[in-house]
């Protein structure tokens, strides 16, 4: 794992694949996905004595909701994720594959197998507009395409946007995040997303976008068709 700070009081957990990151509240301590199942050690070094607080899904795939069980349970933190994602996390049923297109399959094959997130408690259900008591106050917008309830956070105050996997930027393109659910709706919520004044945009694959993040985004929003 690499840790990369990336503004101040935000810290991201760069894994072999994916990433979580971690905002600090003087010690309290809020993460934003977990990475895979096997990564909770990892976390748990980078939390510094800090106290996590509470665990922030953005959505309930292997990469991203992985050690939050665990993690959860270690810790006594609160558990947060969409409504419409909280049946999957907590194991109640099934995620819905994605649809994939015909450039995603050959990627899709090669990725690597992660072990299946254990299934997590969820302790709060949130939907869009919901707040959250962090960074100054932190912003709920659901961003449904790459699963029916993605997340994103967008913090007012810094500036900063967490868009889990409705965006990606990898190799220095800045892209719609690819095996969704529903491309149309994923498309709709990467303009959604774009819309906002971020200064800094973090993703759940791909390097950070640290100042000017809106700019980027919303080019990368227009040249993207459902």
């Amino acid at each position: 794992m690499e840790i990369i700070e990336v503004v101040p009081r935000l810290r991201m957990l760069r894994f072999e694949v994916g990433a979580a990151y971690l905002w600090d509240d003087g010690g309290e301590l809020t993460l934003v996905d977990t990475g895979s199942a096997d990564r909770a050690g990892e976390i748990e070094e980078a939390l510094d004595g800090g106290r996590l607080r509470r665990i922030v899904l953005t959505h309930f795939h292997e990469d991203h909701s992985g050690s939050a069980a665990e993690l959860a349970a270690r810790h006594g933190a609160e558990v947060v994720a969409h409504r419409l994602e909280a049946p999957v996390i907590r194991g109640e049923v099934p995620g819905p594959p994605p649809v994939l297109e015909e450039f995603e399959v050959p990627i899709w094959e090669s990725l690597p197998k992660l072990p299946p997130a254990p299934p997590c408690r969820v302790d709060r259900e949130v939907a869009d507009g919901d707040a959250l008591d962090f960074a100054g106050g932190a912003v709920v917008v659901a961003a449904p395409g790459h699963t029916d309830g993605s997340l994103a956070l967008w913090l007012p105050e810094p500036k900063v946007l967490f868009t889990g996997d409705a965006v990606a930027n990898v190799n220095g393109l800045t892209m719609l995040g690819v095996f969704n659910t529903d491309r149309a709706r994923a498309v709709e919520s990467f303009h959604r997303l774009a819309a906002l004044e971020s200064e800094a945009a973090l993703f759940g694959h791909g390097d950070p976008l640290v100042g000017g993040a809106a700019e980027v985004l919303r080019a990368a929003a227009a040249g993207t068709e459902a």
